[in-house]
């Protein structure tokens, strides 16, 4: 199963505004709690663009595996401020999927813990899309896939 999961924290090391740390099935990303929207989303840019450029995530998009490697259509998570539309008070952030693309638009106000509030439940309904894969140690990983593995 694939999960991303996200992390209002305190403990980050002097000066680092965001962690993206992988294992099987698993993205998890810390976040600064004191930073404000347009702080907290460069960060995650940043950081996910760093992370992208190593990461061996995919995409299934009509007929095609898309990667951050791909060369016309490289797999891009974008976080924007932006008024995020009809939601109700409590959500912060609005998810758009494309070819490649992944757009996060987050609320200019929302605060870390309101926008990791939205974020978590918002990413398992993306993710149980059925279009994503992760290559992990030899082994694709999907939604379908076991917690865990056992090794013989």
């Amino acid at each position: 199963m694939l999960r991303v999961e996200y992390e209002a924290t305190d403990d980050l090391e002097p000066g680092q505004a965001v962690q993206i740390d992988e294992d099987r099935g698993l993205i998890r990303v810390r976040v600064d709690k004191s930073l404000d929207a347009p702080a907290y989303t460069a960060a995650l840019n940043e950081g996910l663009d760093r992370f992208l450029s190593e990461a061996e995530w995919f995409q299934v998009r009509k007929d095609q595996i898309l990667s951050p490697q791909h060369p016309d259509k490289p797999v891009r998570v974008v976080y924007r401020i932006d008024q995020v539309g009809e939601l109700d008070d409590e959500a912060a952030i609005e998810i758009r999927e494309g070819m490649g693309l992944v757009e996060i638009l987050v609320d200019p106000a929302a605060s870390v813990e309101r926008f990791v509030a939205a974020m978590n439940p918002a990413i398992v309904k993306f993710l149980s899309g059925g279009r994503w894969f992760q290559f992990f140690a030899g082994e694709i990983v999907d939604m379908t896939s076991p917690e865990s593995v056992s090794r013989v």
